[in-house]
């Protein structure tokens, strides 16, 4: 399953000492709450329309189809920019970058209270995709600045864990502002929930860039030492340099090795669960003839937590034992089973949350974990051009899922079939992180990086 290069053989052998551990622990301390806030706040203006919409069907007369078409469109601005946006941040650095990005779709996503009709629907959620493009990428792509490969899946893990932050907080304050604030000020309570929501990303963004810095040779809260000990380790890492190639060179390098897309299409069936879920667990709650929206946040709090602790443990396993394959595959592959099994309890409320809350952990913990094996998989080298590839190719499948299952819920009055249809798409997931990853790997990099 796993093969160690002699570098990391010998860094598995000798325990760090305790001068690397602080070092990289003043780092984690400096970047954990920034980024965890950030991707938090990310991960919730994508996916608190989930709520909204509980309100806005009644208001606006939306349909599934509408609200599924308008819920993915954000990915399809999100993918035209994020290549871009990631070879920005490489020329101007990670912190206007990601200031620029924070600052825009908090302003977008507040403004989406004003929505009226289908048409204003969809093109600001467009402009909300166009806006955060590059984040996670960029989120990725400034974690190898900082941390060598041996330890960076948990750091990806511990900024990915906003995701499950997002559920648990927001899904509880969306509840709370949508039941509370509704008719306040002649506004309804989806509305007060886009302005409650948008505007703390604004703030962020204001905090990113006081606070934040484009690489360790910059910061004045690290010691010269410590500073040399970054950069060593990272140098020590197979592949890694401190030059890079030209854009064009790096977008030449990485477009001609095959793993690449196969990379983007696991990201794609990933995401294809992610959102399934994250768009349409209010819904399927909704449906158990739960109308209180503060219950509908609150229950939808439960899989989140359990996401939560799943991805730490997950992680922490993958990272202990060096293996990724058969971590993403099996969790995969047992999330496409509880997704089937729930089409069978749509009329036993306990059993359909018993197997989301079976669901979420094993599909949202498989996101680190692929992430840690693309960062470990392209490179330095080409990594700004090939992760911001993985990202917006992969990100269409956010796009596709909301919008197919939104039509099948129309056309069918059921999700079941759309569940079916993501279960597949999981399991193709699962059997190629198995089977192609580890032979392209092999074949692009002749054998010399692990295999994963």
């Amino acid at each position: 399953m796993y093969e160690l290069t002699g570098s990391e053989a010998q860094q598995r052998a000798e325990p760090e000492d305790q001068i690397t551990r602080e070092t990289y622990r003043r780092v984690t301390r400096r970047l954990f709450p920034l980024f965890l806030i950030c991707y938090t706040l990310a991960y919730l203006d994508r996916v608190n329309i989930g709520f909204a919409q509980l309100q806005m069907q009644r208001d606006l007369m939306f349909s599934a189809a509408v609200y599924g078409l308008g819920a993915g469109i954000f990915f399809i601005g999100y993918v035209s920019l994020e290549v871009p946006s990631n070879l920005l941040l490489r020329k101007i650095g990670a912190r206007k970058t990601l200031t620029r990005i924070m600052m825009l779709w908090g302003v977008i996503s507040a403004s989406m209270m004003f929505v009226k009709t289908p048409g204003q629907f969809y093109v600001l959620r467009l402009m909300l995709g166009m806006a955060e493009a590059g984040f996670f990428p960029g989120m990725v792509l400034y974690f190898t600045y900082w941390y060598p490969r041996r330890r960076r899946a948990a750091m990806i893990n511990v900024a990915t864990l906003g995701t499950c932050v997002a559920g648990v907080g927001g899904g509880i304050v969306s509840g709370v502002v949508m039941r509370y604030c509704d008719g306040m000020a002649g506004l309804a309570g989806w509305q007060w929930m886009f302005l409650v929501e948008g505007v703390p990303a604004v703030l962020m963004g204001v905090v990113t860039w006081f606070v934040m810095s484009d690489g360790p040779e910059s910061v004045a809260w690290l010691s010269e030492s410590q500073k040399v000990l970054i950069l060593e380790d990272l140098r020590s890492d197979e592949g890694s340099s401190t030059s890079f190639a030209p854009v064009s060179h790096e977008a030449k390098n990485a477009l001609r090795r095959p793993g690449l897309y196969v990379l983007s299409l696991i990201y794609f069936c990933l995401n294809a669960a992610i959102y399934t879920l994250g768009f349409w667990i209010p819904t399927i709650i909704k449906g158990f003839n739960v109308t209180d929206v503060f219950m509908i946040g609150l229950y939808t709090s439960i899989p989140y937590a359990f996401g939560a602790i799943a991805m730490f443990f997950m992680t922490r396993s993958s990272d202990r034992r060096r293996e990724r394959r058969w971590h993403f595959a099996v969790s995969m592959t047992m999330g496409a089973l509880a997704l089937v099994l729930l089409t069978f309890t749509t009329a036993n409320f306990t059993a359909s949350m018993c197997l989301v809350t079976i669901a979420f952990p094993l599909i949202f913990g498989c996101l680190p974990i692929f992430w840690a094996t693309a960062s470990s998989w392209l490179g330095e080298s080409i990594q700004a051009f090939g992760l911001a590839f993985v990202s917006s190719l992969g990100s269409i499948g956010a796009f596709v899922s909301p919008a197919v299952l939104g039509w099948i819920k129309t056309e069918t009055g059921s999700l079941s079939y759309g569940f079916y249809l993501v279960a597949l798409v999981m399991l193709l997931a699962a059997g190629l992180m198995l089977l192609a990853i580890s032979r392209a790997s092999l074949a692009e990099r002749d054998g010399q990086s692990i295999r994963r």
